[in-house]
């Protein structure tokens, strides 16, 4: 694999890896705009905006951008996170500089004509309403927002309904003005590309773009608590979160080994013990996520209501062993899944530019695989069960939803954790 990097005089970030043998590629604009950068009033405007981008340009219409892209046999797509908005597309090599210029064509074009916003308000109206029907997606929303109170990065990234009803044109391209400059994007290609003509088409392309300056981020400070919404479903939906580290503290990778032993797959610790031993569930997993500044360790399950609170003992039992007895061949075995997932994952041109992407965002540089490799290598049990010990005193956040009135609260697992 070859990598290129490239900056344009305005700040506007190139990267490029080229990957021997295949004949497809994926090329995209990531933005450093996400939920975090909006303003109370502004909660939902940067997926709302990200939704607007393929409504039409001066020089496309919405049929016409879909087009393009599939008259060539493509893909196009985009999303909003806390921290970035992106705009991709998956085509053949030929085909890479006309999919960028279909991407920044609407991410730079945008017409947010009244009608437009008005229809796509109501798609977006009904993605909040399937997502609220969904309660093993809109947990995490809550548990998100109880885990990080008052704060951007704990508020929903659809943003609330009385929100999303209320944005104008005028809001779409405040928050666009502000946050969409050469210096806050990242192209990011991988697969069978072309580095000079990349670098040529966006030299072309975004090089006449004047910096608009890196915006304050309010640092984001986990809190935790507890949010119980009761409804008459057939099962409770429990979500447990803990502060854990980003992506720039050393113990990330300690983090991802203790979350997979825990929960990452069908021999985990939460797995065996609560589903193949007790059968108190279908579904019961754990991950680790980091962000910039922050991270975090969650734990899933749904189970019924009479046995919601023998699910949260052993959770707390099986959190508290994992400080006395990790073993290493469990370590080992974690070690092993996020190695495989992570070399598997790359050898898609998508996941490639993403990761890129990322990286070069999070650090300036996009480290080697091989130094992520090494890293996850390194983790060893001590360090994991050290990792699980400062766990059960970490602050922690509940999200229940269901029959969920007689469901322990997170009081009740902080005095089990710390007992």
């Amino acid at each position: 694999m070859t990598q290129t990097l490239h900056t344009l005089a305005n700040g506007f970030r190139i990267v490029t890896e080229a990957m021997p043998g295949l004949q497809s590629a994926s090329v995209g604009l990531w933005v450093e705009a996400g939920g975090r950068h909006e303003t109370p009033a502004q909660n939902g405007i940067a997926h709302f905006l990200e939704h607007m981008a393929f409504k039409g340009t001066r020089r496309r219409s919405a049929l016409r951008i879909a087009e393009e892209i599939e008259d060539v046999g493509g893909y196009i797509n985009a999303y909003t996170s806390r921290e970035m908005t992106a705009y991709y597309a998956r085509v053949l090599s030929q085909d890479v500089v006309m999919a960028l210029d279909v991407i920044a064509d609407i991410v730079l074009n945008p017409l947010f004509r009244k009608a437009d916003i008005e229809t796509e308000r109501h798609v977006i109206l009904q993605e909040i309403g399937q997502a609220l029907d969904t309660p093993d997606d809109i947990i995490f929303d809550w548990l998100h927002e109880v885990s990080y109170p008052d704060q951007p990065f704990g508020r929903t990234i659809l943003g609330p309904e009385e929100r999303v009803s209320s944005f104008r044109k005028a809001d779409l391209e405040g928050f666009t003005a502000a946050h969409y400059g050469p210096d806050q994007m990242i192209l990011s290609a991988a697969g069978g590309v072309d580095p000079v003509a990349i670098i040529a088409a966006a030299e072309r392309i975004f090089g006449a773009l004047k910096p608009v300056g890196t915006p304050t981020v309010q640092p984001a400070r986990f809190q935790g608590g507890e949010r119980r919404e009761v409804k008459d479903l057939e099962q409770v939906h429990f979500a447990l979160s803990f502060e854990g580290p980003g992506y720039r503290d050393d113990k990330v990778f300690t983090a991802q080994v203790y979350a997979t032993a825990m929960g990452g797959g069908m021999s985990s610790r939460l797995f065996q013990k609560i589903r193949e031993d007790r059968g108190l569930c279908y579904s019961i997993y754990a991950q680790s996520s980091a962000y910039e500044d922050t991270g975090q360790i969650t734990i899933y399950a749904g189970t019924s209501a009479g046995e919601i609170g023998d699910l949260t003992q052993l959770t707390i039992d099986e959190l508290k062993r994992a400080a006395d007895d990790m073993t290493e061949a469990e370590v080992a075995r974690s070690r092993a899944q996020l190695r495989a997932g992570l070399l598997m994952g790359l050898e898609s041109p998508s996941s490639r530019a993403e990761r890129n992407a990322r990286l070069l965002s999070i650090w300036g540089r996009i480290p080697a695989v091989s130094e992520a490799v090494a890293r996850i290598d390194a983790v060893n049990t001590a360090a994991v069960r050290a990792y699980a010990a400062d766990l059960t005193t970490a602050r922690s956040a509940l999200a229940l939803y269901g029959p969920v009135v007689q469901a322990p609260g997170i009081e009740a697992v902080r005095k089990g954790l710390a007992s």
